[in-house]
């Protein structure tokens, strides 16, 4: 058995530096109340960008700019260390955390910035990094595509972490190939929720016979900084509930254990058994005995998607 944590708080929004820091206080809240996962909210770093939803490019164009160009300043760039504090918190307190971020490469050019998961291990080691496939409507507007380099699961003490990120969750071809990689523990952070996000999560829990772990959103205008562009027109109510959260645990027979942690900051905690897995899908192992691989097979390309190749003499 192993403790998991979910991480319901809101980030300091458009502010890497603090809603980093914030990270790092939750990770060593949630280590010393013995869990060993810790899992951050999609695009934690430094915040989902809920204007999208109550903005239009075409007539809000210079808003638009401002906010995208504050939230691509605060993004992160793995490859210049700027997740160190992070990785260094799990490494201090020996524990595995998932964490969504708003990521940039800078080194090539730095203008996309893609709506990634990262999972880093005890030891501090970034054991993968998942950038979402398909962007959700507006998000377009925002994230570009990530290709399959880390559609993938990575073993972990508590077992093998695998994710997938909002609405890639409603794409069955992504689920499946964490299924076929063997995923015990399913993390899904999203900006989703209600009743028929927490069914989807339950289905998935059902068809994969593995963990899942919902991590929500949760928003409210106060949590809006004040120097925050447009605040007075985009989130004028303080008390409005912006994402209610709802953060939530299922086992691998479809049952909520823990949450959902709805309208609430805090941290939910649940005792997980990844041994529960194995008999569970004795039963139904979808990519397994359940698979018919003489009448359908996937192919997923997992190759790094490159625009440029070089070639030196």
């Amino acid at each position: 058995m192993h403790t998991i944590a979910i991480i319901q708080r809101p980030p300091v929004l458009l502010d890497r530096g603090a809603t980093l820091d914030l990270a790092v206080r939750s990770v060593a809240e949630a280590a010393a109340a013995g869990a060993a996962l810790v899992v951050l909210p999609e695009t934690f770093i430094p915040g989902y960008p809920s204007w999208i939803w109550r903005l239009a490019p075409g007539r809000d164009g210079a808003l638009v700019g401002q906010l995208h160009a504050r939230l691509l300043a605060n993004a992160v760039d793995l490859g210049a260390g700027e997740l160190e504090p992070l990785r260094e918190a799990a490494r201090a307190h020996q524990v595995s955390v998932v964490c969504g971020l708003n990521e940039c490469d800078r080194r090539h050019g730095g203008g996309t910035l893609y709506n990634t998961a990262v999972l880093i291990g005890p030891d501090g080691a970034l054991l993968n990094r998942h950038r979402k496939l398909m962007p959700t409507n507006p998000e377009r507007m925002v994230h570009g595509l990530g290709d399959a380099s880390g559609l993938r699961t990575a073993d972990t003490p508590l077992g093998r972490v695998g994710t997938l990120i909002c609405w890639e969750n409603y794409m069955p071809l992504a689920r499946y190939a964490l299924y076929a990689d063997g995923v015990e523990i399913y993390v899904a952070p999203t900006y989703d929720s209600g009743d028929g996000w927490l069914n989807t999560l339950r289905h998935i829990a059902l068809e994969g016979r593995c963990w899942v772990l919902g991590s929500g959103t949760v928003l409210r205008g106060r949590d809006v900084p004040e120097d925050f562009p447009g605040r007075a027109q985009l989130f004028p109510d303080p008390d409005e509930w912006i994402n209610p959260g709802d953060s939530v645990v299922i086992d691998p027979q479809g049952q909520i254990v823990a949450g959902p942690l709805r309208r609430e900051e805090g941290i939910l905690y649940a005792e997980i058994d990844t041994a529960r897995v194995a008999p569970a899908r004795r039963a139904l192992d979808v990519s397994g005995h359940y698979a018919r691989p003489d009448i359908f097979e996937l192919h997923v390309r997992r190759s790094p998607a490159m625009t440029v190749h070089d070639t030196d003499q």
